[in-house]
């Protein structure tokens, strides 16, 4: 930090000091967890400290962010790039148990919205172990991708999403084994530090509550309480598979960024601070008191951290090849997209056939209701031919044939197993035992995963939870629906800010499907409309696609392509609710034995001249 602010004066990297003991933390943190078994460690974290970890943690070179305070870092062809305290980064350290991945996510200014998008992504590497392993559950695996989240203390007070986002820690599609939780206390939010403004609660950690999360506080200024924290933590992750929190208590030495004065608002706290050795001075004293080490030997090594620098090497431990480059080679085959180019959708009528009598028959001792058990068969004889397909019957044959061809799928949201307007029902329930059954998920051996899921109600976590799962999943199909898509506005966050704007800004891919029930049809203002006109706002340069498919078969062919097509970019559908059973919006099945989506529909009615 000394060594930025002397040689690149007055820019903004938002320092750390004050808080410097996150990184041995952070550092015996990763080394705990690869020894107790880790391969990849997901990092969700703001600006705050953001540069430090790049260059002490994940072994950037110094020199290359050098480069990019002096203005020679040139962004990705055709993107914008971002400010540096923003980039993500991927690398990998070696541990007493092996090679351990790194990766710090991309993120906005928008504080804590990250954190359910690294969820997302570890479970995602989570399911692709327990397929690869055929392991019984991710949680039996749940140690091999942990995420670490970093907070301010005043935004995990006052940010609603930490509340949405822990609440997914223990629910079934969303569990990962539990995050490990680092809070920076520097006990000041911007210009904000009177706890009396802060926050309600008695300390900034008190959300952990919320999920029953044990709470270390710990001293910043002690580098071995935090070596020992670190270590417990780790370990209870490993031991329970739930979130542990740390409260890291220290304080921020110069101002919310360094052209800021911060006793014009703190007096007396700055007082306190200029007076207050530096972290690695208060422990260099002691361990020079306590006859550890020769009272030059600090000063040396600063010398030598500096040389170091100055030449550009890395300063961070050793790094291995990475231990998942199988999800990098994949991601490699949609690096130059064609969002325009055709896409092979259609499936052979007889297979269609054959599928929809397997997901759309029941066991033979399963009682499903008897509404239910009367629209599956209408819907086997919609496969066979014998009558058009509705909606549903298209959808789920199109998931069916996705999954057949070895493509995972994963449609969350609120009530998306029977759907909001009871048009899908991938998942059913037995009427007499209260046992649920999901077809696509028994289809044959050894196939990729189905999961249909109940979301908590919640937009924005969940939201951002599959974005973050559809980064580490290319090969798959990933789908957020919303109840309503007047409601998808309560995640307008990681809309703007991660779904239609991470490719330009960031080079990040994403196949996610946002599904969004739309039409005028009578319930109101707040039941009519997803807004169609903000999407088409967002839309730019081919980032997203938004499509208002009409017919049973525009949506198969449409979200096939979302997986066939070799490109990844975010689908935003415009969803019916009154089409689902219109008579008139219905498909012959060799509709989706033949032709793909089309763009635009053509008027069928005879228009007055």
């Amino acid at each position: 930090e000394k060594y930025l602010h002397k040689r690149f004066v007055g820019q903004k990297r938002f320092s750390l000091e004050g808080g410097d003991g996150l990184i041995p933390l952070l550092d015996n943190v990763i080394q705990r967890l690869g020894k107790n078994g880790s391969k990849e460690v997901g990092i969700a974290m703001a600006h705050r400290g953001r540069l430090n970890v790049l260059i002490n943690i994940l072994g950037k070179r110094p020199e290359d962010l050098f480069n990019e305070f002096e203005g020679k870092y040139t962004p990705m062809e055709g993107r914008s790039g971002d400010v540096k305290y923003h980039m993500g980064f991927s690398s990998s350290v070696d541990t007493e148990g092996g090679a351990v991945g790194l990766s710090l996510a991309y993120n906005p200014s928008h504080l804590e919205f990250v954190n359910p998008v690294v969820q997302g992504s570890m479970r995602a590497r989570l399911e692709r172990v327990q397929q690869a392993q055929h392991a019984e559950s991710v949680y039996s695996i749940s140690n091999y991708a942990v995420p670490i989240q970093i907070h301010g203390d005043a935004a995990f007070a006052g940010q609603g999403i930490i509340m949405e986002t822990l609440q997914l820690s223990q629910v079934r599609g969303y569990r990962v084994g539990g995050s490990l939780h680092i809070i920076v206390n520097n006990q000041i939010g911007f210009t904000t530090s009177n706890p009396l403004d802060t926050r309600s609660a008695m300390y900034c950690s008190d959300a952990a509550k919320l999920i029953q999360s044990p709470v270390l506080h710990v001293n910043g200024d002690d580098p071995e309480a935090l070596a020992f924290a670190a270590e417990l933590a780790a370990d209870y992750l490993r031991e329970f598979q739930k979130d542990i929190f740390i409260d890291i208590v220290c304080y921020r030495r110069l101002g919310h960024n360094e052209a800021d004065e911060p006793a014009a608002t703190q007096p007396m706290m700055y007082q306190k601070i200029r007076k207050h050795a530096v972290p690695a001075q208060v422990y260099a004293e002691r361990l020079v008191a306590e006859g550890v080490i020769a009272a030059g030997d600090y000063e040396k090594l600063q010398d030598d951290y500096r040389q170091r620098l100055e030449a550009g090497d890395s300063v961070a431990r050793p790094q291995p090849p990475r231990p998942n480059a199988r999800l990098e080679n994949e991601w490699k085959a949609f690096s130059k997209p064609d969002i325009h180019a055709p896409v092979e959708t259609a499936y052979p009528a007889k297979d269609l056939t054959r599928l929809g009598a397997k997901i759309f028959t029941p066991p033979a001792d399963f009682t499903p209701h008897p509404i239910v058990e009367k629209m599956l068969a209408t819907r086997v004889e919609m496969s066979a031919g014998k009558q058009p397909l509705d909606w549903g019957t298209a959808e789920n044959l199109a998931y069916a044939s996705l999954l057949e061809q070895g493509h995972p799928v994963r449609v969350s949201g609120e009530d998306c197993g029977r759907g909001t307007f009871s048009h899908r029902h991938a998942v059913i329930h037995d009427q007499k035992t209260g046992d649920s059954y999901t077809a696509l998920a028994h289809l044959y051996d050894g196939q990729p995963s189905a999961r249909i899921i109940d979301s908590i109600l919640s937009e924005a976590a969940v939201l951002g939870f599959e974005y973050g799962y559809s980064t580490a999943e290319p090969l798959g199909l990933t789908i957020w629906e919303a109840q309503f898509g007047d409601f998808a506005n309560g995640a307008q966050v990681l809309i703007d800010q991660f779904i239609t704007s991470g490719e330009t800004k960031w080079g990040r891919y994403s196949g996610l499907t946002m599904l969004l029930p739309h039409g005028y049809e009578g319930q109101g203002p707040e039941h009519s409309s997803a807004r169609l006109e903000r999407y088409l706002q967002l839309c730019a340069e081919d980032n997203v696609r938004v499509c208002v498919p009409t017919t049973p078969a525009q949506i198969f062919h449409l979200l096939r392509s979302q997986v066939l097509g070799t490109f990844r970019k975010p689908l935003i559908v415009m969803s019916p609710k009154s089409l689902l059973r219109h008579k008139l919006a219905v498909s012959d099945l060799q509709e989706l034995a033949g032709g793909a989506f089309r763009p635009v529909i053509g008027e069928i009615d005879e228009l007055l001249p």
